[in-house]
């Protein structure tokens, strides 16, 4: 079986790894939509376009399910592909929901790209599950971009955070929902930031485990005997080069650590 994944860029491949310890025989096509990242600070309109584009392409592959790796694009776009396409196509939302289940009465911080914090598909899934309204959500644009350079635990990294973050006491949080792909590689930072104790969640582990559930629902039977591939593109543009290649392997094993 074929599998499609796309992102604006790097964020996805988090689910490409964690996808392919729990389906080793699939075939995995992943899009980086680098020509266009970031997805964040686009339209509604721009960002379903470039994430029909997207799908399109990975169908043209041979997908025969979509799994949209970014929480923007779902937000954005999810509706319109599933009514355009009729294969299943899975969305990323934010943990907010297992954050929510954590005892106590401390709060919880969102963070996502400005398009995603403002849209109303988050702000519905925390009106359902906050009853308590312990969430807060904050924008952190330049992620992203730090992301896709490989920069996660720089000095520069630590500072814009902590800049974000310096109207909050930080004592009153127990956790921090990555609200974007991209944003579970800086991890370690958060943990420097709010203390040790700090849960740090994001929706990829679920959304994968929701594409189990529909492939395997439609008779789908995991071989563990045999190994998938993976190839990779750039907005269309498949990855060869041994460089890239490196970069995108070692950003799978850091998001997995």
């Amino acid at each position: 079986m074929k599998i499609g994944f796309f992102d604006s860029g790097i964020g996805g491949l988090s689910l490409v790894g964690y996808a392919r310890t729990k389906l080793p025989d699939a075939d995995f096509i992943f899009y980086a939509d680098t020509d266009n990242v970031p997805y964040g600070t686009k339209t509604k309109e721009e960002i379903t376009a470039l994430s029909d584009k997207a799908a399109s392409f990975l169908i043209s592959k041979g997908a025969e399910a979509i799994v949209i790796a970014c929480n923007t694009a779902t937000s954005a776009a999810a509706p319109y592909l599933r009514n355009k396409y009729n294969i299943p196509i899975i969305g990323i939302e934010p943990a907010v929901k297992p954050a929510v289940k954590i005892p106590g009465h401390k709060r919880i911080l969102v963070i996502a790209t400005p398009f995603t914090v403002k849209e109303k598909k988050l702000h519905d899934l925390v009106d359902r599950v906050d009853i308590e309204h312990r969430v807060d959500m904050l924008p952190t644009p330049e992620l992203v971009k730090f992301a896709e350079h490989g920069e996660f635990e720089s000095d520069k990294v630590k500072e814009y955070l902590e800049d974000c973050f310096k109207e909050l006491d930080k004592e009153d949080y127990c956790a921090v929902v990555c609200g974007c792909t991209h944003f579970i590689h800086f991890k370690k930072v958060f943990l420097d930031i709010f203390g040790p104790n700090i849960a740090v969640l994001d929706g990829g582990k679920g959304t994968v485990n929701n594409l189990c559930r529909h492939i395997k629902g439609e008779g789908y039977q995991v071989n563990k005997e045999q190994s998938g591939k993976t190839s990779y593109y750039r907005s269309g543009r498949e990855i060869t080069d041994k460089d890239t290649l490196e970069f995108y392997k070692m950003v799978i094993k850091h998001a997995a650590e």
